[in-house]
């Protein structure tokens, strides 16, 4: 089945509405964590913006996509730490990761598309 041609515009702003949810929360972390885990889980989240946007200019973006999915298991990991130093809500955390599985799907997806 052929995929939408707006997949990628799809996800690069699921992947901004991402990025600006989660830089509020972090600015909620207290100080001692807000540097050390909030400043990795937002740096995370930008780089996986800049990586899907870079994506969709590039002729050749598997390299990206793939960064693109790196970047998200590095997002879970940091989400669940987030979580279970509840500096996270259960609620919050819940969103997190329903927002991150569908941006991984679909960046996925994009990134099998680019292969056939």
């Amino acid at each position: 089945m052929a995929k939408p041609d707006n997949e990628p515009t799809m996800v690069v702003q699921r992947a901004y509405e991402w990025t600006l949810w989660v830089i509020p929360k972090v600015e909620k972390f207290p100080r001692s964590q807000r540097y050390a885990i909030g400043e990795h889980l937002v740096r995370a989240s930008l780089d996986l913006l800049l990586h899907l946007v870079d994506a969709t200019y590039q002729v050749r973006n598997a390299g990206s996509l793939l960064a693109a999915g790196r970047e998200v298991n590095r997002i879970r990991y940091l989400l669940r730490l987030a979580k279970d130093l509840r500096l996270l809500t259960l609620d919050a955390h819940e969103f997190s990761a329903k927002a991150l599985d569908e941006i991984g799907r679909m960046t996925g997806g994009w990134r099998r598309s680019t292969r056939e």
